[in-house]
C-alpha cells in the first residue's frame, strides 16, 4: 500500500481525499459532511456499495463461520465504573413456557458498535452539525436503525498488529498507551500479504481483551484502577489513512479503538479551554471525535478476533467476509455488534 489509498476500479463515486474535506470552508476541515448528501445519515457506511457488498461475498472459501461478539457482561466490571452488568431475567407462563428480558442492559458494554449519535465535536457539534438539541432520544436523527435497516455487509480485513509485533521482536503490551501508526498498520498489512480496499472493514487486533478476560475480578479491579490500552494513535495521520483508504468500519479488540488514556495535549485533537467530563472517561483529544462527528465513521469495541486471528495465521489469508447487524433501535446510540466473519 501507498498511503495514499487502493485503486478501486468499481468506484462509483469521485469521493474526496482527505485533505480536501473542508476546503471550500462550507464545512469544518476534516469533515465529510454534505460528501454523501446533505441530510446523509449513514457515514462512512456508503462506502459499502452494492458491488463492493457482492465482491465480498466471493470471499467464503471454506465456509468456515466465526462469531465476533463476546457474552454479555463479559467484560464486568466494566472499567469506566458508568455501565454496569446487564440483569437477566426468565419468567414462566406456565410448565412448558419460558420468557425473559434484562434489566439496566448497557447496549455498549460488550462487542459493540458506536453510532453518529455517541460523540459530537465540541467546536462543530454532531455529525452533519447537528446540534444536542436536535438529537432526541426516540428521533431518528443519525440513530443506529440508519445502519440496521439494511445492516452492514462487506469485505473484512485483519491487521493482527500484537502478532506482527511478536513476529517482528517487538512486544505490543495490553498495559501500554501505546499509539500504532499508520506504519504500524501499513507494515502489518505487507507482512500478512493484504491490501486495504474502498469499504473495507477493518479489524484491528490489539492483543488486549484477551489479556483482560485472562484476569480474575480483583485483577481486572486493580488493572481498572490504572486503566490503559493500546490502540491507534491519536493523530491526523491516522485519521487521513482511515478516510483515503475509504474505511467503512474500524474495529478492534480494545475498548475504544484508540489508545487509551487520551495523551491529552499531545493528541492532535485536543482542545485546550475544554473541560473535562464530571464522570466517566475523559474524553477530550479522543479520536472518536474525528472519526465520528467529522467523518461519520463507525467504530466497533471489543471485538473478540482470537480465533479468527488464529484461523488467519494458519493459511495466511487475512481477508473473508463480514456481517454486522445492529439492533433496529431508533434514535440508538451504539449497539451490540452481532458481527461473524465467514472465511
Amino acid at each position: 500500500m501507498n498511503g495514499r489509498g487502493p485503486e478501486d476500479n468499481a468506484v462509483p463515486h469521485a469521493w474526496p481525499r482527505f485533505d480536501e474535506l473542508g476546503a471550500d470552508g462550507a464545512t469544518p476541515p476534516g469533515s465529510s459532511w454534505g460528501v454523501f448528501g446533505d441530510d446523509d445519515q449513514r457515514g462512512t457506511i456508503n462506502f459499502l456499495t452494492a458491488d463492493r457488498v457482492h465482491a465480498a461475498t466471493t470471499l467464503v472459501r471454506h465456509g468456515a463461520v466465526y462469531g465476533l461478539d463476546y457474552p454479555i457482561n463479559h467484560f464486568t466490571p466494566y472499567w469506566s465504573g458508568t455501565r454496569e452488568a446487564a440483569r437477566h431475567h426468565v419468567f414462566s407462563n406456565s410448565d412448558n413456557h419460558h420468557d425473559d428480558y434484562l434489566d439496566g442492559f448497557y447496549l455498549q458494554a460488550t462487542t459493540q458498535v458506536d453510532g453518529l449519535r455517541h460523540i459530537g465535536d465540541p467546536q462543530h457539534g454532531f455529525y452533519g452539525g447537528r446540534t444536542r438539541a436536535e438529537l432526541a432520544p426516540d428521533g431518528p436523527a443519525i440513530g443506529i436503525q440508519n445502519w440496521s435497516e439494511s445492516g452492514i455487509v462487506g469485505r473484512g480485513v485483519l491487521l493482527d498488529v500484537e502478532r506482527h509485533f511478536r513476529e517482528t521482536g517487538r512486544f505490543l503490551d495490553p498495559r501500554s498507551t501505546y499509539g500504532i501508526t499508520t506504519d504500524d498498520l501499513e507494515d502489518t498489512a505487507g507482512a500478512h500479504g493484504v491490501e486495504l480496499r474502498g469499504g473495507d472493514i477493518l479489524l484491528v487486533r490489539t492483543g488486549w481483551a484477551g489479556h483482560y478476560l485472562e484476569l480474575d475480578h480483583a485483577g481486572r479491579e486493580r488493572f481498572n484502577a490504572d486503566f490503559r490500552s493500546p490502540g491507534l494513535a491519536h493523530t491526523v495521520d491516522v485519521v487521513r489513512w482511515l478516510w483515503d483508504h475509504q474505511v467503512a468500519v474500524v474495529a478492534a479488540d480494545n475498548v475504544g479503538v484508540e489508545a487509551f488514556p487520551v495523551p491529552g495535549p499531545r493528541s492532535d485533537y485536543y482542545v485546550e479551554s475544554e473541560e473535562r467530563a464530571p464522570r466517566g472517561p475523559d474524553h477530550r483529544g479522543m479520536l472518536h471525535r474525528p472519526l465520528i462527528a467529522l467523518l461519520g465513521m463507525a467504530l466497533g469495541e471489543l471485538w473478540n478476533l482470537d480465533p479468527l486471528a488464529e484461523a488467519c495465521a494458519a493459511d495466511r489469508t487475512y481477508d473473508f467476509l463480514v456481517t454486522c447487524k445492529p439492533l433496529h433501535l431508533i434514535g440508538g446510540v451504539g449497539s451490540p455488534a452481532n458481527a461473524i466473519a465467514i472465511r
